[in-house]
């Protein structure tokens, strides 16, 4: 499992979403800025997360987040009832 550098401290973090409040944008390939990390926190159910580059997916659950690397381009998507928010990292 990838993680965070040691660098890198938390500075913003998205709402709480849920599979019916997912927004477009983060359903569709979209990607964090440059120099700019993000961690998916799954709190419930299940996510799919796919990383265009790599053509990996991986179901993200509370037990397992997800690492987004800066200007990864990436998408998720959920697998039935879930609540995941994504902490950004700099």
């Amino acid at each position: 499992m990838k993680k965070l550098p040691a660098t890198v401290r938390a500075y913003s973090r998205s709402p709480t979403f849920d599979e019916t409040s997912i927004p477009d944008a983060l359903r569709k390939n979209h990607q964090t800025k440059a120099g700019v990390w993000g961690v998916i926190n799954v709190l419930s159910g299940e996510l799919r997360y796919r990383v265009v580059e790599t053509e990996t997916e991986t179901t993200l659950s509370p037990e397992l987040p997800g690492i987004i690397e800066p200007k990864s381009l990436h998408a998720v998507e959920p697998l039935g009832p879930v609540s995941f928010y994504v902490e950004f990292w700099r």
